[in-house]
């Protein structure tokens, strides 16, 4: 079974329980959408759809400061960025409220015979969406806001730690007006989805989440020929190959490592710094994660809280001690009081250590000295995931050879923490399969029907 409960990582106390849907209910929900679908993608206009996003965009900004409450309880963001994660979720769904009909106009083909051929967009049907816990509003519009415009219905699953957000949320699309089965919030058990993603009703689903749980969804997707979205983990190279400002290199540096508590899949994992920079680069940015105490994320001035949870906390203290056993320098953390853990440097990591591999969800980063421009290249690239990455130089002829080199779904150039609405978010390797955000997302899951007229 799957226990959906909110836990507040700061305290450890479980501040309530929600049930889990039973087996009629998830037929229920499932008929509900396939039924929705039936109407909403053939007698709803696109305007008329992107006027309910707008909707519901303004419901966010409106329950802004009740969401960032319940985001804080449920993982311990600190408040001050909770705020800032609803604002932008507001900013998604308006965003596709916009560009509604240029995603859904007819598209040329130029032909090479007479007559005409265009591209049309039309929905799929109803999609299951199994979110992550770390961003509990921005995970959800970027993945329901182009569907529904599109006219896919949603059913969604949270994750179990997330429940109170997700059924607000779900309040927030059931008061915007959407019609009955076009969203729902499933509170689900993992048997359960199977199921519903091996139903004929079912169209496609998206997972945003660990490569052990994407791989389990796209199993049963592929046994039942499903369409199946994937955003998976990341191990994102920050590599330093020459700067005008080291101070605020580093402070990028510190502010990427840190952001949402060290737990965003594209966040700056590991730091790959030229040799001529090496040195007072590291020392600086120790002494700038050093500086930051992990503190209680309802207060204003937070910049880090606790990691999700107590579970979070000791997996990430087995990565930090395995590392050091296999002879990793700690430079500077690496202890935790529950859940909240100390900002951690790493250096001195061989290829033959564990945690080279692995990806570290929380304030730890790892610190790495290569000769040139080319040895950095090959470093970022030498890791099973491929999300995104950061490259620092004054050089622009070089900026554009290291983006070109990097295995990856995305590459910032000389500035870090700046996801945008209409920037397609996503990655290749084991960091998944799909695009999510710009016009890209919308045409995951869309048929895109050929119409050839003589």
């Amino acid at each position: 079974m799957t226990d959906y409960a909110v836990v507040n990582p700061a305290t450890g106390q479980t501040l309530a329980s929600f049930e889990t849907l039973t087996d009629e209910q998830v037929e229920q929900a499932v008929a509900s959408a396939a039924e929705a679908h039936r109407t909403w993608s053939r007698t709803s206009t696109v305007a008329e759809r992107a006027e309910l996003i707008r909707r519901m965009a303004q419901l966010h900004r409106e329950r802004r400061e009740e969401l960032a409450d319940i985001f804080v309880r449920e993982m311990g963001k600190p408040r001050e960025a909770a705020l800032g994660e609803v604002d932008f979720a507001a900013d998604i769904a308006e965003y596709y409220a916009d560009q509604a009909e240029a995603i859904m106009a007819d598209q040329p083909i130029a032909i090479l015979g007479e007559g005409s051929a265009i591209i049309r967009r039309s929905s799929l049907g109803p999609l299951i969406g199994i979110m992550p816990w770390n961003f509990p509003a921005y995970q959800i519009v970027r993945f329901a806001a182009p569907n529904l415009i599109v006219g896919n219905t949603i059913l969604l699953k949270p994750a179990p730690q997330c429940p109170e957000s997700s059924t607000a949320i779900a309040e927030i699309y059931r008061d915007a007006g959407f019609p009955e089965g076009a969203y729902q919030n499933i509170l689900a058990t993992n048997e359960q989805i199977a199921g519903m993603i091996a139903d004929p009703r079912i169209a496609g689903v998206s997972l945003t989440g660990s490569e052990r749980a994407g791989a389990a969804v796209a199993e049963v997707a592929g046994r039942n020929l499903k369409k199946v979205a994937l955003e998976l983990g990341g191990s994102d190279p920050f590599i330093v190959l020459s700067t005008d400002d080291l101070d605020a290199t580093v402070q990028a540096g510190v502010d990427a490592r840190l952001d949402n508590n060290g737990q965003a899949c594209n966040g700056a994992k590991r730091f790959i710094i030229v040799d001529g920079l090496y040195e007072e680069f590291t020392e600086k940015f120790t002494a700038a994660m050093a500086a930051v105490t992990a503190t209680d994320p309802m207060q204003d001035d937070t910049v880090l809280g606790p990691v999700s949870s107590e579970a979070a906390a000791e997996r990430l203290q087995e990565q930090i001690d395995g590392a050091v056993a296999q002879g990793a320098t700690l430079l500077t953390g690496g202890t935790r009081e529950g859940a909240f853990f100390a900002p951690t440097v790493l250096a001195d990591v061989t290829p033959e250590m564990d945690v080279y591999r692995e990806e570290l969800f929380g304030p730890a980063a790892v610190v790495y000295r290569v000769s040139d421009e080319d040895a950095a290249v090959a470093l970022a690239n030498d890791t099973s995931f491929g999300l995104g990455s950061y490259v620092f130089t004054t050089d622009a002829a070089q900026a554009e050879r290291v983006a070109d080199k990097i295995e990856a779904g995305m590459v910032y150039v000389n500035l870090v923490l700046a996801d945008s609405p209409e920037l397609p978010f996503g990655g290749i390797k084991r960091s998944g399969t799909a695009r999510e955000l710009g016009h890209l997302a919308a045409d995951e899951f869309v048929n895109k029907k050929l119409i050839r007229v003589a």
